[in-house]
């Protein structure tokens, strides 16, 4: 096989994504803190023996939370190369990328209550 087959090159783009994530994981606390969070609701998840319909629920929200943080932390970084010093409008940026993950993660917290509380009780 080629070295630059088509083949190759996607499976590089996932060494690409997957090192992504683990940098994403190595510098970020609140990362930290959404992996402690995923782990522990997938064992509730478990523990629970969820239905398919909750699970589904259960991952997508997960992945929401995920993704809204990634893409906050990208816009952080890039706002802060681009205008490392204070700027209205950068903080108006960061401020908006930053309500997006709490909206995400109000939202899941509301999902998170809907699927266990019925369990718990």
């Amino acid at each position: 096989m080629r070295k630059d087959s088509y083949f190759s090159k996607r499976l590089a783009s996932f060494g690409y994504a997957f090192s992504g994530i683990a940098a994403f994981l190595r510098s970020e606390p609140h990362a930290r803190i959404h992996l402690v969070a995923t782990i522990a609701v997938t064992a509730a998840g478990c523990w629970y023996k969820l239905s398919r319909m909750e699970w589904i629920l259960l991952i997508i929200t997960i992945a929401m939370v995920w993704v809204s943080e990634m893409l906050n932390t990208v816009i952080e970084k890039i706002m802060d190369h681009l205008s490392p010093d204070y700027h209205p409008r950068v903080k108006w940026i960061k401020d908006v990328a930053a309500g997006a993950v709490l909206i995400a993660a109000i939202a899941a917290a509301g999902i998170g209550a809907l699927i266990f509380i019925p369990h718990i009780l």
